[in-house]
């Protein structure tokens, strides 16, 4: 019976951690190959330096996850990639809570690029 709580406290928890923040779009990287040369639009890659280094798309910017976000435009939106679209899901929650209106986070990030 104990068990059978600790998988039920478990799922709840991963159904949780997966539930898109309220107030951020989502892209799939086909439409993020669309915008990528919108002017209005300010591309952040959450992924560590070495990672960015390794691979990236050259209109994003290298910001890792636990940076300072608050310097980045409030009026622009904000499309954040990382390496499968779960640290570029928590960047896109402290921008919300930094009272960024317009983020976007790219599902599956550089994984499905």
């Amino acid at each position: 019976m104990e068990t059978l709580i600790f998988i039920g406290v478990v799922a709840a928890f991963l159904v949780w951690r997966m539930k898109p923040t309220k107030g951020v779009k989502a892209i799939s990287t086909a439409n993020l190959k669309n915008i990528l040369n919108d002017k209005d639009k300010v591309f952040v890659d959450v992924r560590t330096p070495g990672e960015y280094k390794a691979r990236n798309i050259k209109q994003f910017k290298n910001i890792p996850l636990g940076s300072d976000f608050s310097k980045l435009p409030k009026d622009k939106e904000i499309v954040v990639i990382c390496q499968s679209g779960m640290r570029s899901g928590q960047a896109c929650k402290q921008m919300k809570k930094l009272g960024f209106e317009k983020v976007t986070n790219v599902r599956g990030g550089m994984s499905a690029y």
